[in-house]
């Protein structure tokens, strides 16, 4: 059974793509300052996933340049929408290969980073991005209003969905 904050985790992604959804290559690259464009925002959701859940959990290391184009810190860039969408669609895939297994036992586990271990444990950056995805999320739905986007997702999406539940409004 899936844990209940990666549910959230994944729930905060669709709600991300869903407000996306009809964002076209050269809006993806507008960028309002000090907003950066939807396409670096995409790149960076996937650059700490990465971190995460494929460097940390797994020692995996998947697009290794995303860090130094999207990275926290990173001069602003406006990379290719496409690029950034299919570098997080790869990055997560992976991310879920670890994510899946995730129990309530692995909540305090710290990962090995170096010869330390990570400052924080499972739980808080289960946590930490979820609300990163939401973070972002406010800032694209944003961006896609001074753009002139209309007909935007105006409510949080079908939350039982996650488990099957039926919807309640």
């Amino acid at each position: 059974m899936t844990h209940q904050l990666v549910n959230q985790l994944r729930f905060a992604r669709s709600e991300f793509v869903r407000g996306l959804e009809g964002v076209t290559d050269d809006d993806g690259l507008v960028r309002f300052e000090a907003l950066n464009s939807i396409s670096w925002t995409i790149g960076h959701l996937a650059n700490q996933e990465n971190f995460y859940w494929n460097y940390l959990a797994q020692d995996l290391r998947l697009a290794p340049d995303l860090r130094k184009q999207v990275g926290t810190g990173a001069p602003a860039s406006t990379p290719p929408l496409d690029e950034m969408w299919a570098a997080w669609r790869e990055i997560t895939a992976s991310a879920d290969a670890y994510l899946d297994r995730v129990t309530d036992d692995d909540l305090s586990l710290f990962f090995p980073f170096g010869s330390r271990t990570w400052g924080e444990d499972v739980g808080i950056l289960l946590q930490r991005n979820t609300f990163h995805y939401w973070y972002h999320l406010g800032e694209g739905m944003a961006i896609r209003q001074m753009l002139g986007h209309t007909d935007l997702p105006q409510f949080v999406g079908n939350m039982a969905a996650l488990t099957g539940a039926a919807d309640e409004d």
